[in-house]
């Protein structure tokens, strides 16, 4: 093998940690197994943050080694450190410790795929010069055997100046399958040593040609020196599979039916613990009610904790099981190379209404959530692509959403889960369909111009680790409780202060059926008594409401909204929503008094079903929900994305463009909804 020179990165000075727990950086490309490694170290003492400054996402872990506790770091996947997109430059920083100097870490686990080994070489031919003690992690071993690939771990060590180490984190038990890299570990941090490099990397020089060629050129010759077949990407299954899955129409159809297959196991299989913790709210609010005393300021007080608090709080963590299940199963998909093809067919369709290939992982990233999504857009050089794909990001279906759309369809169809699927996919596919017609809308009008294609790795087929997608799980469910718990807590009691307060004293009509039903009672009619008392406090609930801060704002706008089926309580709920969609949720549980006696078991759903207007039809009919639906799916409801829009823009034109057009999509396209379902009801 050739010896070559290549630059050397000089780091800044090392500063000594800030307390005695060491920072340990887990560094490798996209699709190496890195995450299943991190989740093999350090399992559930692991939590999920963004990167200070930044809305790139990252994961912290708590590792046990003989030498100490040890915090892994595990940095976004990334090809190079070249810092182009915002993951690289963000990795860089870490890792040159430009962010934190105190807080650089002291070693670093390179990830390394053995069935492609030569294109990880090339990232580790930068890391490796920045002399931080380092151990190579050989992972997918087991994918790389039987692929005919063989590696010889001593050439490689040799070579990279580091120990190697092969590691199966897919394997059951999590210390069987990392024990061999905790002790190399242990070894590195107890006798710290820069890596032993290479003449081809040790030295100082300059490359003729391409600035990289000098460093694919090791890459390429150490992989051929370690390994039996290095230029073997995928085998004969992948390419089977992938000769069905990547045609154009058999792609774009098996993707739609894979997305379809989940949401109906989100319907069909979470109503089960969807039902218990309902029971278990509604018991709880019971009890707290049962046991706090009443009359004067104790009915108050009773009602802020069963309504606004367990009311409103139950009434949106009881959809955290279909969000598990829907995270559930995207990790599965992304863990088995799957999502990869997904994103090479949906970028051909891409093509065709004017966005870049780039477009799509941000656009991807959008049904998590929109605020990274517009960041990610950073990646698009071309600014006119990059603003089309900020302006739509927003209109892909985020999890903010999941809640919204799981409490419309079940009003829908509670106990039909193939057709509250099929529902539930249409508003995903609605939100998607209208993205891409905006993106051809506006590159054909104010930001005209030249798409560019682009490459996405196909990965693999590979069985995916359950254990790693219940941490991902775990981790997303957390980040949703803990939203519930402050948040969500917090606007549900000032929801119930604004729908509680003033008091507007005894309803004249309620006091009228009051003394219709004494009059029934002592006339030997218990069940006509019965039926007035309770139309006599649904009337005096209707009036202490109407006559609330939340009741006067509802009554202003509910003219507004009243051409899309919205009565004043939904319009509250549509108001209070600008701040985070799936306040809707929490601000109906308050507005309908979940938690007091009403149908099906106080659940949300049952006091919506039970809900009238003043006339006496049902607030909640078909019309409604699917204008309620359409609505939530286009709206523009989250001010944090608009903030992080004209941050990245470098102007509010762009965010109010974006506000503006999608407020008159979604009432445009929710009127029509109400106005045709109407007619044909």
């Amino acid at each position: 093998m050739s010896t070559l020179s290549l630059p050397v990165v000089e780091p800044p000075g090392q500063a000594p940690p800030r307390s005695g727990v060491r920072h340990v950086a887990l560094v490798g490309n996209p699709n190496a197994g890195k995450t299943t490694l991190f989740n093999a170290l350090t399992g559930l003492r692991a939590k999920t943050s963004n990167f200070p400054g930044t809305t790139v996402e990252r994961r912290l872990g708590s590792v046990e080694l003989d030498a100490g506790r040890v915090t892994l770091i595990d940095l976004p996947g990334m090809y190079a450190l070249d810092a182009v997109t915002p993951e690289e430059k963000v990795a860089r920083a870490v890792l040159l410790g430009e962010r934190d100097p105190q807080r650089r870490p002291q070693a670093v686990v390179m990830v390394l795929d053995a069935t492609n080994l030569d294109r990880n070489l090339f990232l580790a031919s930068q890391v490796l010069p920045l002399g931080l003690p380092t151990v190579a992690a050989l992972t997918l071993c087991d994918a790389a055997e039987r692929a005919g690939i063989e590696i010889d771990e001593g050439k490689l060590s040799a070579e990279l100046g580091c120990e190697v180490v092969r590691v199966n984190a897919r394997a059951a038990g999590r210390r069987r399958s990392v024990e061999g890299l905790t002790a190399a570990l242990d070894r590195l941090l107890e006798n710290p040593a820069a890596p032993k490099l290479s003449a081809a990397l040790g030295g100082c020089g300059t490359c003729e040609g391409c600035p990289f060629s000098a460093r694919f050129d090791w890459a390429e010759g150490v992989g051929g020196a370690c390994a039996s077949r290095p230029r073997e990407a995928h085998g004969k299954t992948t390419e089977r599979i992938d000769a069905v899955l990547t045609r154009p129409g058999v792609g774009v159809a098996a993707f739609f039916a894979v997305m379809l297959a989940v949401f109906w196991m989100i319907f069909s299989i979470a109503s089960y613990p969807m039902d218990a913790i309902d029971w278990g709210f509604a018991t709880a609010g019971e009890i707290v009610g049962s046991v706090l005393p009443s009359g004067g300021l104790w009915d108050d007080l009773q009602s802020l904790v069963v309504d606004g608090v367990i009311g409103g709080v139950g009434g949106m963590l009881i959809f955290l099981p279909q969000i598990c299940i829907l995270f559930f199963f995207l990790a599965l998909l992304e863990d088995s190379g799957y999502m990869a093809r997904a994103a090479f067919v949906m970028d051909r369709l891409m093509q065709r209404v004017g966005l870049p290939g780039r477009a799509f992982v941000p656009l991807l990233s959008a049904h998590a959530c929109a605020i990274p999504a517009v960041m990610a857009a950073r990646v698009i050089p071309d600014r006119r692509d990059r603003l089309v794909t900020i302006l739509i990001a927003p209109l892909m279906s985020c999890s903010a959403r999941v809640p919204v759309y799981a409490l419309v369809v079940s009003l829908l169809f509670a106990n039909r889960p193939w057709l509250a699927s099929l529902t539930f996919a249409g508003a995903y596919a609605l939100g998607v369909v209208v993205a891409l017609g905006m993106a051809l809308v506006f590159k054909r009008t104010i930001l005209r111009g030249e798409t560019q294609p682009t490459v996405i790795e196909l990965p693999n087929y590979r069985w995916p680790s359950l254990r790693n997608a219940l941490l991902s799980t775990y981790s997303r469910a957390k980040m949703f409780v803990v939203k519930a718990g402050t948040v969500i807590l917090l606007i549900s009691v000032g929801l119930w202060f604004a729908a509680t307060y003033p008091k507007g004293g005894p309803a004249p009509e309620a006091v009228e059926l009051t003394r219709q039903a004494e009059v029934a009672e002592a006339a030997g009619a218990p069940e006509a008594a019965e039926g007035l008392l309770a139309d006599a406090e649904h009337a005096q609930a209707q009036s202490d409401l109407d006559h609330s801060i939340a009741g006067i704002a509802g009554n202003l706008v509910e003219p507004v909204f009243r051409p899309l089926g919205f009565d004043e309580r939904i319009s509250i709920g549509v108001l209070t929503s600008f701040a985070a969609r799936e306040v809707i949720v929490s601000t109906l549980a308050v507005l309908y008094g979940v938690g007091e006696d009403g149908a099906e078991g106080d659940s949300l759903r049952g006091a919506l079903l039970d809900s009238r207007r003043a006339d006496g039809t049902p607030v909640f009919t078909i019309a409604t929900c699917l204008s309620l639906l359409v609505f939530y799916v286009l709206a523009m409801q989250c001010l944090p994305t608009q903030a992080v829009t004209a941050k990245e823009t470098g102007s509010w034109w762009w965010a109010t463009l974006q506000f503006a057009y999608m407020s008159v999509l979604a009432y445009g396209f929710a009127f029509v909804t109400y106005q045709v379902a109407s007619a044909f009801a």
